[in-house]
C-alpha cells in the first residue's frame, strides 16, 4: 500500500521513475521496488519523496505504519505456515536447511547471492532465517525430520571456523527430542530423492502443504494428489537414508576433521 501510495503522488507530479530518483537521490530501480513492495523505504527517502511529491506528510505518515517482513517476499506464504505446523520434513541435497544454519552460515550464503544483495538485505534476511528457527523450540513441539545429503553437510560455507561450527550446531539440534536428523549414505546407488530438494508441512488445522525451490523459482504445493506423492516419497527417503545414530556419528567424524 505504500508503493501504490508512493505511485500515486509521484504519477499526479507527472515525474517519472527516474526523475523521481534523481530529485532524491535515489537510483530509478530502488524507486520502482519502492513502489512494488520489494524493498522497504530506506534512509531518508521517504521524507525526501514527501517533499519532492508534494505529498503534505502523507507519505511520511503511512511510512510510520510500516512493517517488514524479514524473509524472502516469495516466501512469505511458506514462512507463515511453517511457523504453526505441527509437522515439517525436509530432504536437502545441496545447502543446509535454513532452519539449521548459524548466523555465520546464513550471512555467507547470503553475500554470495546473484544477483548481490546489499548490506540491509543481507542483515534482514539473516534476521528472518534465525527468527524461523523458533520453531525448533516452540511449544507444543512440531515433529521436525531431515534428511541431509552428505555434499550440503560438507561443504565448508564460510571456511573452516564456521564450518566446524555449523556442524556442532547441526549435532546440538539433533539432540532434541522432537527432531530427527539422518544423513542420505553417500554409498546408495539410488534412492527416491533424486528429482530434487523438498520441504513438506503439516498445518496446525492437519493440512499439508510442500514447498519447492530451484534457482529462485519456487512453488507452494496445495494439490492433493501431488502432495501425496510427495510424502509418499519422502517416506521412501527416511527408509533408505542411514539411521539418526549412525548419522550422528558421521557429522561428528566431519567435525573432528576440521
Amino acid at each position: 500500500m505504500f508503493g501504490t501510495l508512493l505511485r500515486f503522488y509521484r504519477e499526479r507530479a507527472g515525474l517519472s521513475q527516474e526523475s523521481l530518483g534523481a530529485k532524491i537521490g535515489f537510483s530509478k530501480s530502488q524507486v520502482a521496488m519502492v513502489e512494488r513492495g520489494e524493498r522497504p523505504p530506506r534512509g531518508d527517502f521517504t521524507p525526501l519523496a514527501d517533499a519532492a511529491l508534494g505529498a503534505g506528510g502523507a507519505l511520511t505518515a503511512a511510512a510510520e505504519e510500516l512493517t517488514f517482513s524479514r524473509v524472502a517476499s516469495w516466501f512469505e506464504p511458506f514462512a507463515e505456515e511453517e511457523a504453526k505446523a505441527r509437522a515439517r520434513y525436509e530432504y536437502e541435497s545441496n545447502v543446509m536447511p535454513g532452519l539449521l544454519q548459524i548466523e555465520e552460515h546464513a550471512r555467507a550464503v547470503f553475500s554470495g547471492a546473484c544477483p548481490p544483495l546489499d548490506d540491509d538485505e543481507i542483515e534482514g534476511l539473516i534476521a528472518g532465517r534465525l527468527a524461523r528457527q523458533a520453531m525448533l523450540t516452540r511449544k507444543p513441539a512440531p515433529d521436525i525430520s531431515f534428511v541431509l545429503e552428505l555434499s550440503a553437510l560438507l561443504r565448508p560455507i564460510g571456511g573452516r571456523q564456521v564450518h566446524r561450527a555449523q556442524l556442532q550446531r547441526v549435532l546440538e539440534v539433533a539432540e532434541l527430542r522432537h527432531v530427527h536428523i539422518q544423513v542420505m549414505s553417500p554409498q546408495r546407488e539410488t534412492h527416491g530423492g533424486l528429482s530434487g530438494s523438498f520441504v513438506l508441512l503439516e498445518t496446525d488445522d492437519r493440512h499439508r502443504l510442500a514447498y519447492l525451490e530451484v534457482q529462485n523459482c519456487n512453488f507452494l504445493v496445495s494439490e492433493q494428489a501431488h502432495l501425496g506423492t510427495l510424502f509418499a516419497r519422502y517416506g521412501i527417503v527416511r527408509t533408505q537414508a542411514l539411521g539418526p545414530e549412525e548419522s550422528r556419528k558421521l557429522i561428528e567424524q566431519a567435525a573432528e576433521r576440521l
